[in-house]
């Protein structure tokens, strides 16, 4: 496996496109779409906030059948919470998409982000696209992940390149987030494409588990999003045997699409809305990975323990506060706490340590915070934040106006 370049048009059959049509100002680009030659194998997980907004419940509609051929993602409005305008809108949406693919309107399926609370001005993506025919192309990846994006400070792309029985097969994928994330699902909006051939039962359990172990975890500010989507192609055109076991090929595949989604989850976390440090939590000698996940995002959520890292204060005491309480069973007296390579907390006792050191570990732009939890067990979990800044009450303060 190895990394290469190109994003969601790396893998074969794919094409795709971004567009200005007026929905945000000053002429960004506020529309992609990425489209397979041919259907593709379709898998996707959703926010589990019970607020929804209108593009999840079509495209959980379009994606029963386990078949789709493209996706439509706006930025600059979430078509969220408008009540039954919502749905036309994202029909209309899905609509417009497929008329200019010459397409089935099932197999199109339909995000969004932005603002929540407003009319999605349907309208100008009808017209954007009937202005820009034939925008779409091998090499429109980029131009697609920049219409996604709304306080993303970067485009978020990865792709990777594997062989299985024989054949090259390629996943790339694109993704949002900066802001409001805190999946329980998969993330904000990610959208991978592959050309690998493999039974759909199969491509949504791989999915599922490459979120688990990506996307969920990560956080910036505790909040989960209305519009969290997470979509994967697959056209089967790199012509590999199809995946229709849980053998070397789908372990294999399915380390693959972790990989992807994991290095795109990273990028999230490192632009965090005003974020300046970009934080691993590392909890081992858990009783279970779930214990691990637990403890780690409790940390990870802590307003506390990220001012703290954004102040560069060794307050450690903060850390071990979190895993109190976020439920799971553990003996306190039994933690350690490193920040990079300085234990500052031995068997839930403070340390007297260096703290010119600690305020130098917490000075990088990359932190590692470790903490064990017993020597006894061996289950441990990672999770991705970032710190907590001025500029994050500032981004957040004037979002909507």
């Amino acid at each position: 496996m190895k990394e290469i370049s190109g994003g969601v048009c790396a893998p074969q059959g794919f094409i795709a496109g971004g567009i200005a049509c007026g929905i945000k100002k000053n002429n960004q680009l506020d529309l992609a779409i990425i489209a397979s030659e041919i259907p593709a194998t379709a898998a996707g997980i959703f926010t589990t906030n019970k607020v929804q907004a209108a593009p999840i419940a079509i495209s959980k509609r379009h994606i029963q059948s386990g078949i789709a051929q493209a996706i439509i993602a706006n930025s600059g409005n979430a078509n969220a919470c408008v009540g039954p305008a919502g749905e036309q809108a994202a029909e209309l949406m899905a609509n417009a998409a497929a008329q200019a693919l010459n397409i089935a309107i099932d197999d199109v399926l339909v995000a969004s982000t932005g603002v929540i609370g407003v009319q999605l001005p349907v309208e100008k993506i009808q017209s954007g696209l009937h202005q820009n025919k034939g925008f779409l192309a091998v090499s429109g990846g980029g131009q697609a992940v920049r219409a996604i994006m709304t306080t993303d400070t970067f485009p978020k792309e990865m792709t990777i390149e594997l062989e299985l029985a024989g054949a090259t097969v390629r996943i790339g994928g694109i993704a949002k987030g900066s802001g409001m994330i805190h999946p329980n699902m998969a993330t904000m909006l990610s959208f991978v494409t592959t050309d690998a051939a493999i039974e759909q039962k199969l491509l949504q359990q791989a999915l599922k588990r490459a979120g688990e172990l990506s996307f969920n975890r990560i956080s910036v500010d505790g909040d989960t999003s209305t519009n969290d989507c997470l979509f994967v192609l697959a056209n089967g055109k790199a012509g590999n045997q199809k995946i229709v076991t849980t053998g070397a090929d789908y372990q294999a595949f399915e380390t693959a699409l972790t990989f992807v989604c994991t290095g795109l989850a990273k990028m999230i976390a490192r632009d965090g809305e005003g974020a300046t440090k970009f934080v691993e939590i590392k909890v081992t000698g858990a009783d279970s990975e779930v214990d691990a996940v637990r403890a780690g995002k409790a940390i990870a959520t802590s307003n506390l323990v990220k001012t703290a890292i954004f102040g560069e204060d060794a307050n450690w005491g903060r850390i071990l506060a979190a895993v109190g309480y976020s439920g799971i069973e553990f003996d306190p007296s039994g933690a350690d706490i490193y920040l990079g390579d300085l234990l500052v907390c031995k068997g839930g006792i403070g340390l007297v340590f260096d703290e010119s050191k600690a305020k130098r570990i917490l000075a990088q732009k990359d932190l590692l915070i470790t903490v064990t939890l017993s020597p006894e067990t061996k289950c441990e979990a990672s999770v991705w934040t970032c710190d907590l800044s001025y500029d994050y009450i500032k981004i957040n303060g004037s979002y909507r106006t």
